[in-house]
């Protein structure tokens, strides 16, 4: 009998997460590490090696995505499902962080992680792990990240605040999220305000850690301006978390594939089916709810990530150094 277990990397306090609190969703801190210019290497699924080791047992790897409760709550939803679905046992326990998942995955340590794209694209280049899976959110499998401000500002749009940058505090929020730190950074750097959280045309440049942690900064006005997961972020609306009548959207990015759940290289095509049948079919809201407020899992392949890991290698963070401990 092989013996499920399901392992989460203590994130963020809402996903993500993505980034969330991960995308999102997600502990993600402050640093400077996504600095780096290594050259990446061509994408590792191409010409990975089989780290995939079928020992009788399958452990999966999660970063979760609510607060301990729901999480605690809905996993235990989840742990009873696949207990059912796949007539087989399911064990839950916590993982550290972010980097202890990639390095699982990337030695074959574990056989199923939830990832932010981010993530999951520096795993993939470092060991071939494969995206199978990710989840619809209001019938999308999309996100965006987005950078909210003060509904009162006179901003309208990015260019608005970037022309006053020097007066402006700008906040990311882990430096490991997709939606609160790559793709967010990758435009102000191609727009010439920013670098590195030293160098740089704001104020001040701060990595809050997390989504949730970022919008309560920009209504508060700690920060003049934020970047966020528009999923978690509607999800904090709905949840009455931050008042959404006091923050405006002022920049959106294109849309970005939802946060994948990714195996390691060589897994067989019959495991991975067994996999994708036995979360494809939940319907539990309990679950589904716990990663972004999905309406239900759905299947997915790597080429939808290929503009994320094109982002990192633009932005140098295509390396096992950009993910936070």
């Amino acid at each position: 009998m092989k013996k499920f277990v399901i392992s989460l990397a203590a994130g963020s306090l809402i996903a993500l997460s993505a980034c969330g609190s991960e995308e999102e969703n997600t502990a993600e801190d402050s640093g400077d590490e996504s600095s780096g210019n290594e050259e990446s290497s061509d994408s590792g699924e191409d010409s990975a090696e089989s780290v995939y080791d079928d020992d009788g047992t399958i452990s999966i790897a999660a970063i979760p995505a609510q607060s301990s409760g729901e999480m605690d709550e809905g996993l235990q939803s989840l742990e009873d499902t696949l207990n059912e679905s796949m007539k087989d046992d399911v064990e839950v326990e916590l993982y550290p962080n972010y980097n202890a998942v990639v390095e699982a995955l990337n030695y074959g340590h574990i056989d199923l992680a939830y990832l932010g794209p981010l993530t999951y694209v520096i795993a993939n280049d470092a060991s071939g792990a494969e995206a199978i899976l990710t989840q619809e959110i209001d019938g999308e499998p999309y996100y965006y990240s987005e950078i909210i401000t003060q509904a009162d500002r006179e901003w309208e749009n990015l260019d608005d605040m970037l022309e006053e940058a020097g007066e402006v505090d700008f906040a990311f929020g882990s430096i490991s999220s997709t939606s609160g730190s790559l793709i967010p950074g990758l435009e102000l750097m191609e727009r010439g305000a920013f670098e590195s959280e030293n160098e740089h045309e704001f104020a001040n440049v701060q990595y809050t850690g997390s989504h949730d942690v970022t919008a309560s900064a920009v209504e508060s006005g700690d920060v003049d301006a934020g970047a966020i997961d528009s999923a978690i972020y509607n999800e904090l609306v709905e949840d009455g978390a931050v008042d959404d009548s006091q923050l405006k959207t002022i920049w959106q990015s294109e849309r970005l594939y939802q946060y994948p759940w990714a195996v390691p290289a060589g897994m067989d095509d019959e495991t991975k089916q067994e996999i994708q049948e036995a979360f494809t079919a939940i319907d539990d809201e309990e679950i589904l709810d716990i990663f972004g407020g999905a309406n239900a899992f759905i299947e997915t392949e790597h080429e939808n990530y290929e503009s994320i890991t094109q982002a990192a290698q633009d932005f140098g963070m295509l390396n096992m150094e950009s993910i936070e401990d």
